[in-house]
């Protein structure tokens, strides 16, 4: 598969809210299922890229496969990231297209990203527990996990696991 990481455009927003909510929802990552209150925000691609950087990867046909957004530290959208960090978030891969190097290329892009940034030494994540074949592309791209700074969304859950990457 081709993949090309660019910004998303207004008509694919809700073809990549769909993909974002629905992957979330289907690999059991939303705590109260279809009535998840985060539900709506994952699938708001409009609020997020009027506010930070969404990306798409495109299969090279045009289809979106995948969708991350970056942010600076101290921003809004930013849940870990502090001065001088950035983040990205809501990082998801169709189901059809894992295991071909679309996630991988999506973090890469952001780390690209994140270095570009003025004064920025690190970018990190959040990631559910449950999501092991994340943390192995983040420990392979030299990630660490710290678990100093895990964090849950909602108080009395199984926390979210942080990793950052020094650049």
């Amino acid at each position: 598969m081709d993949i090309t990481i660019r910004a998303v455009r207004p008509e694919e927003y809700e073809t990549l809210g769909e993909l974002t909510a629905g992957t979330y929802l289907g690999d059991g990552l939303l705590f109260f299922g279809a009535e998840d209150p985060y539900l709506p925000v994952l699938a708001d691609v409009a609020g997020r890229a009027a506010e930070a950087e969404v990306l798409v990867a495109d299969d090279g046909t045009g289809r979106i496969v995948g969708g991350v957004t970056f942010v600076p530290g101290g921003t809004r959208w930013a849940d870990v990231a502090q001065a001088g960090e950035a983040e990205f978030r809501m990082l998801v891969v169709a189901p059809d297209a894992r295991g071909r190097g679309t996630g991988e290329a999506l973090v890469r892009t952001c780390v690209e990203r994140a270095r570009a940034l003025p004064g920025c030494t690190r970018i990190v994540l959040s990631t559910d527990p449950a999501m092991t074949a994340a943390h192995r592309v983040y420990e392979r791209m030299g990630f660490v996990r710290t678990p100093e700074r895990d964090w849950s969304p909602i108080p009395d859950i199984v926390p979210l696991l942080t990793y950052a990457l020094e650049l």
